[in-house]
């Protein structure tokens, strides 16, 4: 038995591939448990990984990074046809044994270096998770690709890799800090960096008993991971931050990559969606965002409302938004409406019922599309409006080819809201109206009070009033109603109102159950956003209302 690490005379000079399997000492292996503490890691997973195989009709797992077989006791806890591989015969002995005290699970075990992965394991799987931030045991550039060559070989057609890793980019370049909440949970453990730079990560591992081991990873940079995966043939490739799609780049101890392999001969890929719009669709195509749209804020018209009474219903008004905008247009039999962020199109079918409109109705979320289709066909209305996945800043339309350009609360996602105007002169005819709503600073908004929020959305700044006025009057837009100097009606108070609202709904509902069907970390960072919201419309620093000015 190896009563100790060897790392030599000079311990950042380690940095081979296959040193990993040096490094996991028996004695090391059997402290490891109480480094990860099986049950504070599954409070804090929750049925993230789970839920999301099943949700791609996972069956069969290959596990290649089985460690002492956390995940691996998980899977096949849930049914799943587990395969459990791991480079350390120390590891997988550990995982074997608990395995059985866990539930009585007899793992099948396979010994196996990624590089040739396809030589000891056999077969193809639906899913392979590479977990533990074990990719990083990587050193040379070939063997990552070799490794995730492997992998991609080893999936189906339509088969998805899942791995994690630490946020290395945090590490380098603003320093070690950790929640301790998410993978390392054991209390009575101190993990830290011994050693950093961009070729080396060596932590430090202290146990109670006061011995000490170390690791020597690579550390991986998030982009740099991504291409890595798309570089081998991976189609889609999306990324959590500690188990949530929006995060602040560098807040996440772990980096969650979700990778598709099935090819898309008609998919036009995410290349029309880059920078804000891409997060944002990210966002909105989610499992737990599309819940929780849908039923907190009832799945017709997800904007901010009017509001009338306290603890009025949001949908009522959101509703009363819809018609005071329908109200000011002047829409007839056949007018074509163009409308940009359209969610789940309440807007589009109320002007389509009522004013006998043509909607073309432009929105990123395939998800929220999809949602989009199935009312309107329920309600016969699909002759009348197209629904077309596109984003606004860049219209899939010609020339001056609508009467109205209709938006509500969607422009604050472009991180080029000059492009997103110049596109809506260019598809207005001449005199055409355009009619939107959106989240704003305040025109005297002090700096940096809204950073919050602006991490939370993945942006630089927001819109303001005096924004959209002088770019709307520099591209030819004067105010539709003369007696209206400004074009625009400011409902600033409504803002923090109807926030305040979501939120209070949004913990009403959790405890009537809403935690079954949305992630409780999605809900408390959406309960957590909605506060910055609220603080910042209280304090004079948001803005909220309709514009209305029409194209000379």
């Amino acid at each position: 038995m190896r009563p100790a690490q060897e790392f030599g005379d000079n311990p950042v000079a380690v940095r081979q591939t296959g040193h990993y399997t040096e490094e996991y000492v028996p004695s090391f292996v059997e402290k490891w448990d109480s480094l990860i503490d099986w049950q504070k890691r599954e409070e804090s997973e929750g049925n993230f990984f789970i839920d999301l195989l099943r949700k791609r009709g996972v069956k069969s797992v290959l596990d290649v990074a089985t460690g002492t077989g956390f995940h691996s006791v998980q899977l096949l806890a849930a049914g799943f046809e587990t395969v459990s591989a791991d480079g350390s015969a120390e590891m997988l002995s550990m995982a074997f044994a608990n395995g059985m005290k866990n539930g009585g699970h007899i793992m099948r075990v396979v010994q196996a270096d990624w590089r040739w992965l396809n030589r000891d394991v056999h077969g193809e799987y639906d899913a392979i998770v590479c977990l533990g931030n074990s990719f990083t045991h990587l050193f040379a550039e070939r063997d990552r690709r070799k490794a995730l060559a492997e992998f991609y070989a080893m999936l189906k057609h339509d088969g998805v890799l899942v791995l994690d890793q630490r946020n290395y980019d945090a590490i380098l370049d603003d320093g070690y800090t950790s929640q301790h909440k998410y993978y390392y949970c054991g209390e009575d453990v101190a993990v830290e960096p011994e050693y950093v730079d961009e070729g080396l990560c060596r932590m430090r591992y202290q146990f109670p008993d006061e011995s000490v081991y170390h690791l020597n990873m690579f550390p991986l940079r998030k982009d740099y991971t991504r291409k890595l995966m798309t570089d081998v043939g991976f189609q889609r490739v999306e990324t959590y931050g500690d188990f949530q799609h929006t995060y602040r780049g560098e807040q996440p101890d772990f980096f969650v990559h979700v990778a598709e392999k099935e090819y898309r001969a008609d998919d036009s890929g995410d290349a029309r969606y880059t920078g804000a719009v891409s997060t944002a669709r990210s966002y909105y195509n989610s499992p737990d965002a599309d819940t929780f749209y849908a039923k907190v804020w009832g799945g017709e018209d997800i904007h901010i409302g009017l509001y009338e009474q306290p603890g009025e219903p949001i949908a009522d008004a959101s509703r009363r938004t819809v018609e005071r905008m329908a109200g000011k247009l002047p829409l007839a039999e056949g007018s074509v409406v163009l409308d940009l962020g359209s969610g789940y199109g309440g807007s589009a079918r109320l002007l389509a019922e009522r004013h006998g409109c043509r909607v073309l109705a432009l929105n990123l979320s395939e998800v929220e599309n999809q949602r989009h289709r199935e009312l309107n066909a329920a309600r016969g209305l699909t002759g009348r409006i197209d629904v077309v996945d596109g984003s606004f800043e860049d219209i899939p339309y010609g020339d001056a080819e609508v009467d109205v350009v209709w938006s509500q609360d969607a422009f604050l996602h472009s991180g080029n809201r000059v492009k997103v105007l110049q596109e809506i002169a260019r598809v207005l005819k001449p005199g055409g109206h355009v009619i939107f709503t959106d989240p704003m600073a305040t025109d005297d908004c002090p700096d940096g009070v809204l950073q919050p929020i602006l991490d939370r959305i993945h942006l630089d700044d927001m819109g303001s009033p005096g924004f959209y006025r002088q770019e709307l009057s520099r591209l030819g837009f004067v105010p539709a109603d003369p007696a209206d100097v400004d074009g625009f009606e400011e409902h600033r108070e409504q803002l923090a109102t109807h926030y305040a609202r979501v939120r209070a709904e949004t913990e009403r509902q959790q405890n009537e159950g809403l935690a079954r069907e949305v992630s409780h970390d999605y809900l408390t960072q959406m309960k957590k956003g909605l506060g910055h919201w609220v603080d910042g419309g209280r304090r004079g620093h948001l803005t909220w209302g309709i514009f209305h000015f029409t194209r000379g």
